[in-house]
């Protein structure tokens, strides 16, 4: 089991690294596109680059900052609950949100299958593959799915999730 939980962590590490490497090729982006428009060197598609980043940056950190604590959740109302009642509170929120990162997951890598499969490009500029740019968001959906799968067996085994609760206590003045 706790081989599992390190590979599981593991993966929603790696995406993080991987969200952040997209966080700082999207700065190189913003940065090239500023400098061209400076020299009047076109550069075509800077835009829709910085959009697939953005959107790859996004979907690859939304497993590790479940698990860190970092989404909204409604931890007020939950910590007016009691132990009993907030563990069907938990249960409930995780088995939604469960089936809704599934179906997400499901279609996001359904739009990729066919996009690649219609060879679906771009409208920008840039006429990249969509299967290209809608990869990553797909693979973060993915993973996502994974860690509230993780998060819901781990509640029913264990009776607590995974997700920190120290992040959760200091973001409500932010």
């Amino acid at each position: 089991m706790k081989t599992t939980r390190r590979a599981l962590d593991a993966l929603y590490d790696g995406a993080a690294v991987l969200a952040a490497i997209c966080l700082v090729l999207l700065l190189v982006v913003i940065v090239l596109q500023m400098a061209a428009r400076w020299t009047g060197i076109p550069f075509p598609g800077s835009s829709d680059y910085a959009g697939y980043l953005m959107a790859a940056a996004s979907f690859l950190a939304f497993a590790q900052a479940l698990n860190r604590g970092a989404h909204i959740r409604v931890s007020l109302l939950f910590n007016a609950l009691d132990a009993r009642k907030r563990y069907w509170a938990e249960l409930w929120s995780l088995t939604i949100a469960t089936a809704a990162s599934v179906y997400l997951a499901w279609y996001a890598v359904k739009m990729v299958y066919w996009s690649r499969k219609l060879h679906d490009l771009s409208q920008g500029q840039d006429a990249t593959p969509l299967w290209i740019a809608q990869m990553p968001m797909a693979i973060g959906a993915v993973i996502l799915a994974i860690c509230f799968v993780d998060n819901l067996v781990t509640l029913l085994v264990s009776g607590r999730d995974n997700i920190r609760t120290e992040n959760l206590e200091q973001s409500h003045a932010e």
